[in-house]
């Protein structure tokens, strides 16, 4: 759907995957090149394929690399969707604040260790008044290294912490829950039979050790396992499938959290033919 929307309204797709970064992990990662092609115009992706595999990219870096595309595309005079993925990654953008690599403070830690999370709340308040970002404050955990935060920034006052506002228009396809765990067991074999468990025996025969494998969990995962001797075929099969249906129920978790919070996501059916779809956006986009 983003491609097709790209290619009417003159776009540019920007990943928002955590695991598309890395090159050689296509099959497993859902890349679908194909999806890019759209009346036989290609269209431009960014922030696929941008890392070896091995290396642990994270959500700074992300966030970084995401301005870096947004404002090329912008520069260009043409559209950016941004297309995800990853929950964290989605919200590094929409949540219009820059993220910054923050060491721990221990001393502070200790300071604060025994006060109640009421306490860390109307500490945190000292530092900035309006709490928009609601997670700050979901449990002791988080309001502290909120608190660690605004100290060092406090204390760091010449970082740079801005970040461009962004509006944004959220759509998403929903499918009913019997539908989406077809789709997923179906997808499942469809990219077994397209080789996907020889992509992951090629990147161990390059060297990439196992255990830095299994770090990119799901599919990569489980391969592994069996393609160690681990476990079984059918129960890398069973084991991964059941793994996908419940990573994809949490993504859904994660977005209905979101729109607790404040983001309104438009939700299109998934069976709605791809005109309409592409339709709908457009007259929301103009209102």
């Amino acid at each position: 759907m983003a491609a097709n929307l790209a290619f009417h309204i003159d776009g540019e797709i920007i990943s928002a995957d955590s695991r598309q970064v890395y090159r050689g992990m296509d099959l497993g990662t859902g890349k679908d090149y194909r999806d890019y092609i759209v009346n036989g115009r290609q269209i431009p992706f960014h922030l696929i394929d941008i890392v070896d595999a091995g290396y642990e990219y994270n959500v700074f870096e992300y966030q970084k690399d995401f301005l870096k595309a947004f404002e090329d595309i912008r520069s260009r005079n043409k559209f950016p969707v941004l297309c995800g993925g990853s929950g964290l990654y989605l919200e590094a953008v929409l949540s219009n604040y820059k993220l910054i690599q923050v060491p721990y403070n221990e001393e502070l830690r200790k300071k604060l260790q025994d006060k109640e999370l009421v306490e860390l709340v109307e500490i945190l308040k000292t530092y900035k008044q309006n709490l928009h970002n609601q997670t700050d404050i979901e449990n002791k955990k988080r309001a502290l290294r909120a608190i660690e935060i605004e100290e060092f920034c406090k204390n760091n006052p010449n970082i740079d912490t801005h970040m461009p506002e962004i509006r944004s228009l959220v759509a998403g396809v929903k499918f009913d829950r019997l539908s989406r765990r077809k789709r997923i067991t179906e997808r499942l074999k469809q990219r077994l039979d397209a080789g996907m468990l020889e992509e992951v025996r090629e990147l161990l025969d390059k060297g990439l050790n196992p255990e830095k494998l299994t770090y990119y969990g799901l599919e990569y995962k489980y391969m592994t396992w069996h393609l160690t001797g681990k476990i079984s075929y059918d129960e890398m099969f069973e084991q991964l499938n059941t793994a996908i249906h419940q990573f994809a129920k949490r993504q859904m978790t994660w977005f209905r959290r979101m729109e607790r919070q404040g983001t309104r996501i438009h939700w299109l059916d998934g069976y709605m033919p791809m005109e309409e779809k592409i339709q709908q956006i457009e007259h929301w986009l103009e209102e």
